[in-house]
C-alpha cells in the first residue's frame, strides 16, 4: 500500500500526534511538569505533520489515489489547514519561481532591521499574500481542475466540522490542544522558507538553497534539511534525498550552505543579527515590489497536485 516503506515513520508520527491530542483532551493534566512537556510535544508533532503535508503534496505516500485523498484529510487535521491548499503557494509559486516576484514567499519581504523579528514574524508578513494566491488559484481551478477543488473543499469541510465540534464541547481545551499547535505548525513550516533561502543565490544551479545536515534533525523532519536537492527533484521521495544530495550537490555547493546545526545557525543569524549572504557578505535587500502573476495551467504541472497528481516520480534521479 505504501509507495516507500520509509513512510512508516510518517504514519507513526501522525499516530503520536493524535495520541497526544486525545490523551490531553481526556485527562487534561494540571501538573505543569507534565502538562508543559506534553503541550510542547503536541506543537512539535503538529509541525512534523506540516512537514509530512509538504512531502505529501510533492510525493504522495500511498499507491492508491483514494487512500492518498483520505490521508490528506488526516493530515489536514494534523496541520490545521487543507492540505491541498499547500499546492498553490508552495509547489507552484515558490518552487517554480524561487525568490522572484512570482514567489509569494520570497524572503525579501522580511525587512525588519533586527533579524530575530524577521524569523518571528515572517509568517504573518506573507500570510495575506499566500491566502490571496490560494483563493486566486482555487477560483481558476473551479472549471479547469474541479477534482482538485473538490478534494480541497472536502478537506476544508472535515476540518471545520471537527474544529467547531471541539470548540462547542470545550473551547478551552480546543484552544490549547487543537488550535495553538496548528498555528505553531503553520508558522513553523512557512518560516522554514526564510532559513532555507534567505541570502542564497536563486539563479545558481547549486547555491539556491541552504541545507541542514544534522542526522538527528533530518530523522524528525523526514530529511527536509536537504533542501537543495528537493528543489531540483521536488518529486523525489524524502528517504532518497540524502544520497542524492551527496551525489549531486555536495561536490559543488558552497560549504556555508551545508549547515551542521540549525540551532547554531539560528543563533548567529537571528539572535546575533547576522543577516548575511551565503558567501559571508552583508545581505542587501532588493526592492520589495509587487507580486507578479504566477498561476499555471493544471496540465503544465501535473506532478504538483498532491493526491490528484498523475505523474508521480518513483525513482531517484539518475536511476
Amino acid at each position: 500500500m505504501l509507495r516507500y516503506r520509509a513512510d512508516i515513520r510518517t504514519l507513526a508520527f501522525e499516530a503520536i500526534y493524535f495520541a497526544l491530542l486525545v490523551g490531553q483532551w481526556i485527562y487534561a493534566p494540571t501538573n505543569l511538569w507534565l502538562a508543559v512537556p506534553l503541550f510542547a510535544a503536541t506543537c512539535v508533532f503538529a509541525f512534523f505533520g506540516a512537514v509530512a503535508t509538504h512531502n505529501t503534496v510533492h510525493c504522495p505516500v500511498f499507491k492508491q489515489r483514494w487512500v492518498n485523498r483520505l490521508f490528506q484529510i488526516v493530515l489536514t487535521l494534523t496541520y490545521g489547514h487543507p492540505v491541498s491548499s499547500y499546492v498553490p503557494g508552495h509547489n507552484l509559486s515558490h518552487h517554480k519561481h524561487t525568490e522572484t516576484q512570482r514567489d509569494v514567499m520570497r524572503t525579501s519581504k522580511a525587512r525588519f532591521r533586527y533579524n530575530l523579528f524577521n524569523v518571528l514574524f515572517f509568517f504573518f508578513v506573507i500570510g495575506k499574500d499566500i491566502s490571496k494566491g490560494e483563493f486566486q488559484y482555487i477560483g481558476e481551478m473551479r472549471t479547469r481542475n474541479p477534482k482538485w477543488v473538490r478534494q480541497l473543499l472536502i478537506e476544508f469541510a472535515v476540518l471545520m466540522v471537527v474544529q467547531v465540534a471541539l470548540f462547542v464541547i470545550d473551547w478551552r481545551k480546543a484552544l490549547v490542544y487543537w488550535l495553538i499547535p496548528h498555528v505553531y505548525a503553520q508558522w513553523g513550516i512557512v518560516t522554514m522558507n526564510l532559513l532555507q533561502h534567505d541570502g542564497c543565490d536563486a539563479t545558481h544551479p547549486y547555491n539556491h538553497s541552504r541545507n541542514f545536515t544534522s542526522k538527528l534533525l533530518n530523522f524528525f523532519v523526514y530529511n527536509n534539511g536537504y533542501h537543495g536537492i528537493h528543489h531540483s527533484h521536488s518529486g523525489l521521495h524524502w528517504s532518497l534525498t540524502p544520497e542524492a544530495h551527496g551525489r549531486e550537490y555536495h561536490p559543488h555547493i558552497h560549504p556555508n550552505l551545508e549547515q551542521p546545526s540549525i540551532a547554531a545557525y539560528c543563533w548567529r543569524t537571528f539572535v546575533m543579527n547576522q543577516r548575511l549572504n551565503y558567501d559571508g557578505t552583508p545581505r542587501v535587500l532588493e526592492p520589495k515590489g509587487e507580486d507578479e502573476r504566477w498561476v499555471p495551467r493544471p496540465e503544465e504541472t501535473p506532478e504538483d497536485l498532491g493526491a490528484e497528481a498523475y505523474a508521480w516520480p518513483r525513482t531517484a534521479p539518475g536511476n
